[in-house]
């Protein structure tokens, strides 16, 4: 087997080993003061209202102080899977309860509008575990891991059932709604038609996706590397490595403005990923997802 060869096996196996895994305000608590570290990263966002970082985590959602150090937002520390912030305030999750937590094993969908402070179950309870959200068009897309499908809705209630595939991510452009992407083992599946069906996946293998306008398409891939594609993942041009090897999370912002999860922190750039100034550390207990 070629060099070239070997490394795209070897990245595919590692994508492959990620897909099966799961594992200041005062309504705020603090989790520095006892020493709590952040691990297990699945989602990364901004609130649009005062460009706050959230991040979701294996036990709750997070933001940092002034000091950079991961403050516990309200009081729950259920796994927060699936994640993105649907507008001021708003965000959209998934996931399991805590282990000490009450209700069924999946979470469905759910739904914040204080900023992550409280949430109310909107659909799904029980059924489905999202580890993958985005809401673009008026319209919620999320991977479904337990049934293994792409899912859509207009209003977070009522489901349209989409392709079946084995992934670990998507994104859907900014511009056109029927154009969805998704990270598998075999490289990015693209599907032009709502999500109804995808091509097979082509190289580069990806892990996390995150598309915030036409010409800024961003990947990343399993050892950290960035990548960046202006024509919706036709080709891809690698502008840098975030710092901290493996990642767990991947959220663009802007056309020049990306957020990482990676095994030791969360990093942000503003050049489009040509440096990255660390937002939060990471402890660094295992992958993403």
């Amino acid at each position: 087997m070629n060099q070239r060869l070997a490394a795209a096996a070897a990245t595919a196996v590692a994508l492959s080993l990620a897909l099966t895994a799961c594992s200041s305000n005062d309504d705020e608590t603090d989790a520095s003061g006892s020493g709590v570290t952040v691990s297990h990263i699945h989602g990364l966002g901004l609130d649009p209202s005062d460009q706050r970082l959230y991040v979701a985590t294996h036990e709750g959602v997070y933001t940092p102080d002034a000091q950079g150090r991961p403050t516990l937002v309200g009081g729950d520390v259920d796994d927060f899977m699936g994640f993105t912030v649907a507008g001021k305030k708003t965000f959209l999750a998934s996931g399991h309860p805590s282990a000490d937590g009450d209700g069924p094993g999946n979470k469905g969908l759910i739904k914040s509008t204080d900023a992550g402070r409280t949430w109310k179950s909107l659909s799904l309870s029980g059924e489905s575990d999202f580890h993958a959200l985005e809401y673009v068009h008026g319209t919620v897309y999320g991977y479904d891991s337990t049934n293994g499908r792409l899912r859509t809705s207009a209003d977070g209630t009522a489901w349209t059932d989409k392709a079946p595939l084995e992934a670990l991510d998507i994104a859907v452009s900014p511009q056109d709604p029927d154009l969805v992407l998704a990270t598998t083992a075999d490289g990015v599946a693209r599907s032009t038609d709502g999500g109804k069906t995808f091509a097979a996946g082509k190289q580069p293998v990806m892990a996390y996706l995150s598309w915030s306008a036409s010409d800024a398409l961003f990947g990343i891939d399993t050892t950290g590397g960035l990548h960046r594609s202006s024509d919706g993942g036709t080709t891809w041009k690698k502008p840098a490595t975030v710092p901290g090897g493996q990642p767990q999370a991947l959220t663009a912002v802007g056309a020049e403005h990306v957020l990482a999860a990676t095994r030791d922190g969360v990093y942000e750039s503003k050049d489009g990923g040509q440096s990255f100034t660390k937002r939060l550390d990471v402890e660094a207990l295992g992958e993403g997802h």
